[in-house]
C-alpha cells in the first residue's frame, strides 16, 4: 500500500476509527464524485478495522450484485492490501476468508439488487459492514444490513455517488449524519492524487447536465429539464457513412410508436445512419410483426446486419426475427438509468451521432424529459421510443469498453 500518494481524506477515511477523537463514531458516510478515490481508501480501512478489532466474526461487504463486488473490490484487493493480509475466497460461499497477525475473519458477499435482497442477510450477526454504492441499494436491503450489525464494537461504512436531493439515503443518512453519531466525508477528484490530470480531463468531457453535476462535481441534484444536452449543430450529420459494421436497434409498439435505428460502427464511433418510425394511434391501423419484419429488411437493405437489438419484452417480434433466420437477434440491455448516463456520455463525446434523416430521433431529443414529481430518477413517458431504441443500441452494442476507449 503506498499511502505517500494518498491524500488527507483519503487516509482519514481509513483510518478514523483508530483516532480518539473519531473513533466513538458508529461509522463513516465517504459520498462525492466518481474517480475521487473514495472506494478504495473505505475498503482498505474497512478490512484493517475488521481485522486489527476483530477475531472470528462475520462482515458484509455488500454493492448492487455480488458480481459488482468481486468485479469493484475483490478483484483489486490483493493489489491494495498485498502483503499485509492473506485473502483466501470461497465462491461457493461468496466469502472472503482474511488472515492478519493470527486473526482470521470471515467476509461474506451481498448484493442489494432489489427489494427482496434484505432476505440474503437475515438471520446473520455481523460485526460490521461496508456497503459500496449504497445509493443504489433498496431500503429495505441497508436497513437488513444495519439491522444485522449488532456484535458490540461493531461499525457501518457507506459510500456512494450522488443522486438526488430527494433520495432516501441522502435525507436520512448524509443530513442526519451528526445526529446519527456517523462520520461524513465529501470526496472530490482533486481528493484523489493518483488520478492522471488528462484522465480527469476525459471524465470532465464525459458528462454534462444533471449527470456532470453528481458525478464530477458531487452534488446531490434533482435530474430536470430536457435528459440530454442534445445540439443539432454538433450532433446531426448530414453525410452517413457507407462503410463499416451494421446494427439495428429496435423499440417495440403497437398502438404505441415502433421505432428503428440503421446504425453504422466504424473505429469506436457510430452513426445512426436511417429510422424506421411508426405510430399505430397516430395512423389508426396497427401493424404485425410480419409487417414490422418486413420494415426491418427494406431498411437494412442488402447490408450484413451484426445484430438486431431488440427491446427484450418483444417477445413476439424476436420469434418473428429469428423465425425468418437473416438477422441474428439480442435481447437489448434495458438498465434505464445506466443506458440513459451511458447514452448522454457518447453523446458529449462524440461517439454517436445522428444522421440529418432520422428526423423522429431528432424530434424526440427535443422532447424527452426528466419527471421532476418524485423521489427517484424518472423520465416522462412520452417521446421516449426513438430514444429508448438509441439507449438500447448504446448499452447493449457500444457499452463501456467503447465509452472508455
Amino acid at each position: 500500500m503506498k499511502y505517500q500518494t494518498w491524500s488527507k481524506k483519503q487516509l482519514l477515511a481509513a483510518t478514523w476509527w483508530a483516532r480518539k477523537d473519531l473513533r466513538d463514531r458508529d461509522g463513516i458516510i465517504c459520498d462525492g464524485a466518481i474517480r475521487s478515490g473514495k472506494t478504495l481508501a473505505m475498503v482498505d480501512g474497512f478490512v484493517l478495522w475488521a481485522m486489527t478489532c476483530f477475531q472470528g466474526e462475520k462482515f458484509a461487504i455488500c454493492g448492487k450484485t455480488v458480481e459488482a463486488v468481486r468485479r469493484n473490490i475483490v478483484m483489486d484487493l490483493p493489489a491494495w492490501l498485498g502483503g499485509v493480509v492473506q485473502i483466501r475466497e470461497k465462491r461457493s460461499h461468496s466469502a472472503l476468508e482474511i488472515r492478519y497477525q493470527g486473526r482470521k475473519n470471515t467476509f461474506f458477499l451481498f448484493g442489494g439488487r432489489d427489494e427482496s435482497a434484505y432476505m440474503q442477510v437475515q438471520g446473520v450477526t455481523l460485526a460490521g459492514a461496508l456497503m459500496d454504492e449504497v445509493a443504489l441499494m433498496p431500503r429495505s436491503f441497508v436497513e437488513q444490513v444495519c439491522a444485522r450489525c449488532s456484535v458490540a464494537g461493531s461499525r457501518l461504512w457507506f459510500n456512494c455517488n450522488p443522486a438526488g436531493p430527494e433520495h432516501w439515503f441522502y435525507k436520512e443518512w448524509i443530513c442526519q449524519a451528526r445526529e446519527r453519531n456517523m462520520l461524513h466525508l465529501h470526496f472530490t477528484m482533486e481528493d484523489n492524487l493518483s488520478l492522471d490530470p488528462a484522465i480527469r480531463r476525459r471524465y470532465e468531457r464525459m458528462y454534462t447536465g444533471a449527470f456532470y453535476r453528481r458525478y464530477i462535481l458531487g452534488q446531490w441534484c434533482m435530474a430536470e429539464g430536457l435528459v440530454y444536452e442534445f445540439d443539432p449543430e454538433r450532433h446531426v450529420v448530414k453525410e452517413v457513412p457507407d462503410q463499416g459494421r451494421w446494427y439495428i436497434s429496435c423499440d417495440y409498439g403497437t398502438q404505441n410508436p415502433f421505432s428503428a435505428g440503421l446504425w453504422c460502427v466504424d473505429k469506436g464511433k457510430a452513426v445512426r445512419a436511417a429510422e424506421f418510425y411508426y405510430s399505430g394511434r397516430d395512423r389508426q391501423r396497427m401493424m404485425t410483426d410480419e409487417e414490422y419484419y418486413q420494415a426491418l429488411e427494406e431498411l437494412a437493405g442488402d447490408r450484413r446486419i451484426e445484430c438486431v437489438v431488440v427491446d427484450p419484452s418483444a417477445a413476439s417480434f424476436i420469434a418473428c426475427i429469428r423465425r425468418h433466420g437473416r438477422f441474428p437477434v439480442r435481447k437489448a440491455r434495458n438498465e434505464v438509468l445506466t443506458g440513459i448516463r451511458m447514452v448522454a456520455a457518447m453523446l458529449q463525446s462524440g461517439k454517436i451521432r445522428i444522421g440529418a434523416g432520422c428526423a423522429d430521433a431528432i424530434r424526440e431529443f427535443g422532447l424527452y424529459r426528466w419527471d421532476d414529481r418524485g423521489e427517484e430518477d424518472r423520465v416522462v413517458k412520452e417521446h421516449d421510443h426513438a430514444m429508448d431504441d438509441i439507449r438500447y443500441f448504446c448499452a447493449t452494442v457500444m457499452g463501456r469498453r467503447v465509452m472508455e476507449e
